[in-house]
């Protein structure tokens, strides 16, 4: 579990690809405090420990995660943003984020309004049904709220404003229009989507079985 509060700024040392898995290398100043098997969220992707030096961590990315995120297009000296799993004491700073991510975003235009930087994104109608004006999302691992959406069939745009700190320490100050981010959705509209979608469709097969079985109770029997 994560908050969406970037902790630092990694960088990618090395990648291996076999197929359409990916090993990462990546260099960060808390490596030291790692445990293998440990959790963390790579750009929001929630990746395992699996290696480690000082300075250093190595993590798998499965098929999966290679499809369903930005990941595959990190090069050797990529910053990643980084986040390490929430301490049950510790506090909410963003909102609740699992690193599971949904899909990837496209980042289309930047534009400066006094302290804010305002970023437009695109993202289709999977994601855009689970992005609501005020609501939260994650992009890239970072814990943002969204301040405008435009929902389309095609392909829906939403904004955020980011601060200054957040703008100066993650890595969306070093994108660019075009950019693909990856993309988490708030976690309790789709388990309530979930919960309402499962609940209608028990209750219709449960509807569908007792006509069936009203049926076969009073349908003439002819022999």
């Amino acid at each position: 579990m994560f908050t969406g509060i970037v902790e630092e700024l990694g960088s990618i040392l090395s990648i291996t690809q076999t197929g359409s898995s990916l090993e990462l290398s990546i260099k960060c100043s808390f490596a030291n405090e790692l445990s293998l098997g440990e959790s963390v969220a790579v750009n929001g992707t929630c990746l395992t420990v699996t290696k480690k030096t000082d300075s250093s961590f190595c993590a798998d990315v499965t098929p999966e995660s290679f499809r369903r995120t930005s990941l595959a297009d990190l090069q050797t000296g990529s910053l990643v943003n980084l986040e390490r799993a929430m301490k049950a004491n510790g506090r909410f700073g963003g909102h609740i984020v699992s690193g599971h991510v949904d899909g990837v975003g496209r980042i289309i235009s930047f534009e400066k309004e006094e302290n804010a930087v305002n970023v437009k994104l695109a993202v289709n109608s999977e994601l855009a049904r689970y992005i609501i004006e005020k609501g939260s999302v994650c992009i890239d691992g970072i814990s943002l709220t969204v301040a405008t959406i435009e929902y389309s069939e095609a392909e829906s745009i939403f904004s955020v404003a980011v601060i200054p700190h957040t703008w100066e320490n993650t890595t969306l100050s070093k994108k660019s229009s075009g950019s693909k981010v990856n993309i988490e959705c708030d976690l309790v509209g789709k388990y309530m989507e979930h919960f309402l979608g499962f609940s209608a469709m028990m209750n219709e097969n449960k509807k569908n079985s007792e006509a069936l079985q009203d049926f076969m109770t009073n349908f003439p029997s002819f022999h």
